[in-house]
């Protein structure tokens, strides 16, 4: 039998800042910053026929507001990708991100695609409230959730037997079962925000990524 391999490359990458929590870019919708970066690959790489895209897929953990019913299709279309482009979007929580660009490199080298283009999008200050149906006629109760961060509609049987704790409560475990000390994570957090700002000096972070313009 004869093996077809390809080899996957990254032909190029650019991203938003990212902001914070019910920051500067607070303001605009999961889908359409999902399409900024979008835009800004086709802008700098004009030669490319778009329409050969196989696939465009984003990681996005949330997807219960604004970046509900498949975000990578809908950021996809508002950055003027061609309408016989599809979209997927894949949740591994806070690893989508890595798994959507895992995932497109995946399909290349298997032959069953040649051009792909793999992100994430998340937006946790937009995040909704969620509240369930009545689970009786006549219900006087109604819970609601916040989307941002955590659990919702958790599952008694999951919650038994093995918790259900949220990312911050995570870390907190994680620091105690493997004595990690608070100065050794500040000196590190520290050591990442020296690289950050060398970047930025050197204008190596400029390269990467494009300003989104709030309307």
């Amino acid at each position: 039998m004869n093996h077809t391999h390809q080899e996957a490359f990254i032909c190029d990458a650019v991203r938003t800042p990212i902001g914070r929590y019910g920051g500067s870019l607070a303001s605009m919708r999961a889908d359409d910053l999902g399409a900024v970066p979008l835009m800004a690959l086709m802008e700098r790489n004009p030669d490319v026929n778009w329409s050969r895209v196989d696939d465009v897929i984003f990681g996005c953990a949330n997807q219960a507001g604004e970046d509900n019913r498949n975000v990578a299709r809908m950021s996809a279309l508002l950055a003027g990708l061609p309408e016989t482009v599809p979209g997927s979007t894949m949740n591994r929580l806070c690893g989508s991100g890595m798994d959507a660009v895992g995932t497109a490199a995946r399909a290349i080298k298997a032959g069953e695609a040649s051009l792909m283009i793999a992100g994430g999008v998340e937006s946790m200050s937009r995040a909704p409230f969620v509240m369930g149906k009545a689970t009786a006629a006549f219900s006087r109760d109604a819970e609601i959730y916040d989307t941002t961060i955590g659990w919702r509609f958790v599952n008694p049987l999951m919650k038994r037997q093995y918790g259900v704790d949220s990312m911050p409560e995570t870390a907190e475990n994680v620091a105690e079962d493997f004595q990690i000390s608070r100065e050794d994570q500040d000196a590190f957090a520290w050591r990442s925000q020296q690289k950050a700002g060398a970047a930025m000096a050197e204008g190596r972070l400029a390269e990467e990524i494009v300003p989104v313009t709030i309307a």
